[in-house]
């Protein structure tokens, strides 16, 4: 379907602040999703074009800390197929359940992301005094199988996809936390990508709309990176979890 002029700049506002929110928080999907099916997509086509859309980002943002990845080059070679075979699992997942199911199964993706969201400073807390206080013994196979679980629900959903990646990989993967979030962005550049290539060809994505939430998210994220000394991090926490849960209680309520 094509959208009015006010339906695409309404997608393309909150582009723009998600946009900025996942340069500095994170959890702009929780913000397009819902502006998506509300300016009239179906959920698994308000889904596919948000994935398509927000790609792009995913890429930067990777590129933009390639540095860190220096000396992980086995470690991004064993994710890379995993995160691969886990986001077409995810999106050809997505395809078959169809909308009926998905739209039932929308709230609770909502709420676990919003609770995700809000454990976010908690679990970030936990994660660097285990890092800076456990000896990590290396898992070499459970960083694949890792990789593979999140990008299947990153292929599938992929709200608080890189909190459930941050907690998971700093579990079996020893060394910092800014080495493992590069690790993270590339398995979210690599599941994301796949899925938006196989939703590319199903006739479900809105290209409008994908192609004005992505400009508008790129536009928030460069303006939120260079200017982040604006931006009240506890602020920003405290309104997408509450957009989130008003959001959730919405779609329990209305169906």
């Amino acid at each position: 379907m094509s959208l009015s002029l006010l339906q695409l700049a309404a997608v393309g506002g909150a582009g723009l602040l998600a946009g900025a929110i996942n340069a500095i928080a994170g959890g702009g999907t929780l913000l397009t999703f819902p502006m998506l099916m509300g300016a009239g997509l179906s959920p698994i086509s308000a889904n596919v074009t948000n994935t398509v859309a927000l790609t792009p980002g995913y890429l930067g943002g990777t590129y933009a800390q390639r540095h860190d990845l220096e000396g992980q080059r086995n470690r991004a070679r064993n994710l890379a197929i995993p995160a691969i075979l886990g986001g077409v699992a995810g999106g050809a997942v997505l395809l078959l359940v169809g909308n009926d199911v998905f739209r039932a199964l929308v709230p609770w993706l909502i709420l676990i992301a919003t609770v995700l969201f809000a454990a976010r400073p908690y679990l970030r807390r936990w994660e660097l005094g285990f890092v800076a206080h456990h000896h990590i013994t290396r898992h070499p196979v459970l960083t694949p199988i890792v990789a593979f679980i999140g990008a299947v629900y990153g292929g599938f959903f992929g709200a608080a996809l890189g909190i459930i990646l941050m907690a998971l990989y700093g579990l079996v993967i020893p060394d910092t936390l800014l080495r493992i979030n590069v690790l993270k962005q590339l398995t979210e550049v690599l599941a994301n990508g796949c899925a938006a290539v196989l939703f590319a060809f199903t006739g479900l994505v809105a290209w409008d709309a994908a192609l004005v939430l992505g400009i508008g998210a790129l536009v928030g994220g460069v303006f939120a990176s260079r200017h982040v000394h604006l931006f009240p991090q506890k602020l920003l926490h405290r309104i997408v979890v509450g957009f989130g849960s008003a959001i959730t209680v919405w779609y329990f309520i209305a169906g």
